[in-house]
């Protein structure tokens, strides 16, 4: 995974170096898809079961795709309640689906949530984001700093400058109050 960020939070570049390694295995042919498969049919009933207890209605869906299982929930209109403001209820749901297949398979998984396809277009607007910011930064020569982001938005948001010549980015501050900043290079 190829990244022209000089500067990145301990936990983006864990998951960026964890991500990358992943992609690289699947690559190779290493990762075994059906113990991706076993974690998302976990993480389905996990989520099966969270739905049945609020009483939402839901399809889950479930994928394999760059060395990660990726379980989506769509269909229900009381989903938004999970996605919660700005997919801080959807962050912890994710986590605690990941908890629950690892305390199934003994072994930590990096699966992905989306609810109601709030990450998926979050992510589409992230990159527009990034991408014309840097635009903005190219023609203006000064730089920009970007509102506070979770780690999973910084990583979309450098991905998209890092593919804007002329321009780079690095994160500053502390959690939660962590943003990027995008600047000449």
């Amino acid at each position: 995974m190829a990244e022209t960020i000089d500067t990145i939070d301990a936990e983006e570049n864990s998951a960026a170096e964890v991500e990358g390694a992943a992609e690289e295995t699947a690559r190779k042919g290493g990762v075994d898809d059906d113990v991706l498969v076993k974690e998302g049919d976990i993480a389905g009933d996990y989520l099966e079961r969270l739905l049945d207890l609020l009483d939402y209605d839901g399809d889950i869906d479930l994928d394999v795709e760059a060395g990660r299982a990726i379980v989506s929930i769509d269909g229900g209109e009381d989903l938004e309640k999970l996605v919660g403001p700005r997919g801080t209820v959807l962050e912890a749901l994710q986590e605690l689906t990941r908890l629950a297949v690892q305390q199934e398979t003994g072994s930590r998984s990096r699966l992905m949530l989306d609810i109601a396809g709030w990450r998926a277009d979050r992510r589409e607007e992230l990159r527009e984001l990034g991408r014309s910011t840097a635009e903005t930064v190219v023609s203006s020569g000064e730089r920009v700093r970007l509102q506070p982001m979770s780690p999973f938005e910084r990583k979309v948001v450098h991905d998209a400058v890092a593919a804007v010549d002329g321009v780079k980015s690095e994160s500053e501050g502390e959690d939660p109050k962590r943003r990027v900043v995008i600047f000449p290079a």
